[in-house]
């Protein structure tokens, strides 16, 4: 790729690990349903009327819109409201290009060939040093929930793969306007009216601020920045600047947070992100039960995918109560 280019991914992956810092801080102003639905709600609107008409079905915009923006996009903002570290989500997370070719074999009847199995299995192994590592610190349910999130993630890049869209930012800005509702009715009857209006009626310049960077910068920009590379270079290309994602993300969590990152936590990122790695980009991809060829990447930024310093948090609950084209969580 072009220098320009080059700094132009690395920049994405940046915008996206910070991300999580931004969506820590955030959850101290919106409980974390109403945070999702508000996140969608502004990736959507107005983008939605620039951006033409969808150019998939809308089953396909439906089926990825509960999967990756209700699903799993509401159990990543609870765990992390549960007490999961923004350093720890953006590694855990990784985890989905682990799902997305187990989901791709089931589904699609893509088998991935040994060096696939191989990462699959040291990633795996470094998601059961993270689960230790959390153990030792924080809540091993708020850790589960980051696993359901990155299950849901997968199950998403499959419904990605069979929609094939030509347009990765009028697709993920279609997706966006169906999770608002469910969203937000979930957040009515999870969180409840009183504690949904309290946000909104304490809503400040910073709260604005952070759903503008969750919303427009990091699905708005980052798809579409990324959708331009993908158009330009081969995805194998592009791909491999997404696991620069958790690196941004528990550096930004350590600076700005203050999260401390243990000899357990970096070995853990060392086995997920070798083991991801070799996952997403073996040379060949897949071979589907027909014969063919296919790839099993992952799609979609963290935390849509998805921060001003701030002291360090314990990890307590705040409250009792695709595609072919690998990328990054929003």
């Amino acid at each position: 790729m072009r220098p320009a280019h080059v700094c132009l991914a690395v920049l994405v992956a940046a915008v996206w690990g910070v991300n999580f810092v931004v969506i820590e801080v955030g959850l101290d102003h919106f409980p974390p349903l109403l945070f999702s639905a508000l996140r969608f709600l502004v990736a959507a609107l107005p983008a939605v009327f620039f951006v033409g008409r969808p150019k998939v079905a809308w089953k396909w915009l439906v089926g990825v819109g509960l999967v990756l923006g209700v699903a799993k996009f509401g159990l990543l903002f609870i765990g992390m409201d549960a007490g999961m570290p923004a350093g720890l989500s953006s590694l855990v997370l990784q985890s989905q290009a682990v799902f997305t070719a187990l989901f791709a074999f089931v589904a699609l009847g893509e088998r991935p060939g040994r060096v696939r199995v191989t990462g699959m299995v040291i990633a795996l192994a470094g998601i059961a040093v993270a689960a230790v590592d959390e153990g030792e610190t924080g809540p091993l349910t708020a850790f589960a929930l980051l696993i359901g999130a990155a299950a849901c993630w997968g199950v998403s890049n499959v419904l990605t793969r069979k929609a094939s869209p030509s347009d990765a930012l009028n697709f993920m800005v279609w997706v966006s306007t169906v999770p608002v509702l469910p969203l937000l009715g979930l957040s009515l009857l999870w969180e409840g009216p009183s504690r949904d209006l309290e946000a909104l009626r304490s809503l400040d310049w910073q709260g604005a601020g952070i759903i503008v960077y969750v919303a427009w910068i990091t699905t708005v920009f980052g798809f579409g920045a990324w959708g331009y590379l993908l158009r330009r270079h081969p995805a194998s290309t592009v791909a491999p600047y997404s696991l620069l994602v958790p690196v941004f993300g528990m550096s930004g969590a350590a600076l700005v947070l203050g999260e401390s990152v243990s000899a357990l936590r970096w070995c853990a990122a060392a086995l997920l992100v070798g083991g991801v790695a070799l996952t997403s980009f073996s040379k060949g991809g897949g071979v589907s039960r027909s014969g063919t060829r296919g790839v099993t990447g992952s799609h979609g930024p963290g935390r849509g995918v998805e921060p001003a310093a701030a002291p360090a948090r314990t990890t307590a609950s705040r409250t009792p109560s695709t595609a072919s084209r690998p990328s990054p969580p929003r």
